[in-house]
């Protein structure tokens, strides 16, 4: 497999987030972020044991982005009123970003790879955004080309302090809706969701467990937490997954930071796995999940996750962080056709 050693020279620049600012910015985004519920979702073999989900898949944009957006936002409203913002994502950061752009009357440019599923660049212009196609290695030159030429307002999807403290208010609200929680899985891309609910977890109860989840297609965060430095993939190898937003090549250099400080370990599950996560979250739990918000609890169906040496841990509650429902509404008709 071809792989690359990332760049780590940047580490000493980083900043790690705190419980204070995760508090701060769940009062900043309070008036227009859900605060999502916890569903409780039987095992598919064992219908006795559950898995608590945290459905950030019925935000108003179905994904936990419109946190870590509106914590940037927020804080640059202003700048942004005078000069509207860009961003680059595969899907729903871009459309967290329209759609804040939407509600709070502000110019957005959003910069999207040519792979990304076409309801997710749909529900994107739909909200008023203009979108720029371009090639997916070329997404990040593009949005700060636009930067430096217009002075655009930059909203990163993962790497930046304000993106993990607003993503970070998933793990205080798990902490508040389920203060005994034993372990928390989480899915990881390019580990600003994990990072953020990390750090509150941690902060809360370093007891609890936070553990992350990306498929073994896409599965650079896994071998960097292995070998204990930042890795990239080769791109073509992370789009082999279903998974498509989970297909981020590396880690960010902030969320890196976080996540070997705070995170206990990061997992990996098949594809067939995946998808019959996806299955059983809209049969058994009612919630229409795309396949990236579905790996979480993929791992718990299929037993993956590890013992962690304390039997209460192994015997307590579990919570998964179910990230997001923009489905290809094709692609949930092909799996739930193979229920049963």
């Amino acid at each position: 497999m071809s792989i690359s050693e990332a760049a780590t020279s940047e580490a000493a620049e980083t900043t790690l987030v705190t419980l204070s600012d995760i508090e701060a910015a769940a009062e900043r985004i309070s008036d227009l972020v859900l605060r999502t519920p916890i569903i409780q979702l039987p095992h598919p073999q064992r219908p006795d044991e559950v898995l608590h989900c945290k459905a950030e898949s019925l935000q108003p944009t179905s994904a936990f982005k419109l946190r870590g957006a509106y914590n940037t936002v927020a804080q640059v409203l202003d700048q942004a009123r005078e000069h509207g913002i860009v961003a680059q994502s595969s899907g729903n950061h871009a459309r967290a970003v329209a759609w804040l752009a939407h509600r709070l009357n502000l110019r957005a440019v959003i910069v999207m790879p040519d792979a990304a599923p076409l309801p997710k660049i749909e529900a994107v212009r739909a909200l008023g955004a203009e979108v720029e196609i371009v090639p997916s290695a070329l997404r990040d030159v593009r949005a700060h080309e636009l930067v430096a030429q217009y002075g655009y307002v930059h909203v990163p999807p993962y790497d930046d302090p304000r993106i993990i403290a607003g993503q970070g208010t998933v793990g205080l609200e798990i902490m508040q809706q389920l203060p005994n929680v034993d372990t928390v899985l989480v899915p990881i891309s390019g580990g600003g969701l994990i990072s953020g609910i990390a750090t509150a977890v941690k902060a809360i109860n370093p007891g609890t467990r936070v553990i992350g989840v990306e498929p073994e297609l896409a599965a650079d965060a896994a071998q960097s937490f292995r070998e204990g430095r930042r890795i990239t993939w080769e791109q073509e190898l992370t789009y082999r997954t279903v998974a498509d937003g989970l297909r981020t090549p590396a880690l960010g250099v902030h969320p890196w930071e976080h996540v070997k400080r705070y995170v206990d370990d990061v997992i990996t599950v098949t594809e067939e796995q995946i998808l019959a996560a996806m299955r059983h979250l809209t049969l058994a739990g009612r919630l229409v999940v795309e396949p990236s918000g579905a790996v979480a609890t993929a791992a718990w169906m299929h037993d993956l996750v590890p013992p962690s040496g304390n039997a209460q841990n192994d015997g307590g509650t579990t919570a998964a962080v179910v990230s997001g429902g923009s489905v290809d509404p094709a692609l949930l008709a092909k799996v739930l056709q193979q229920a049963g």
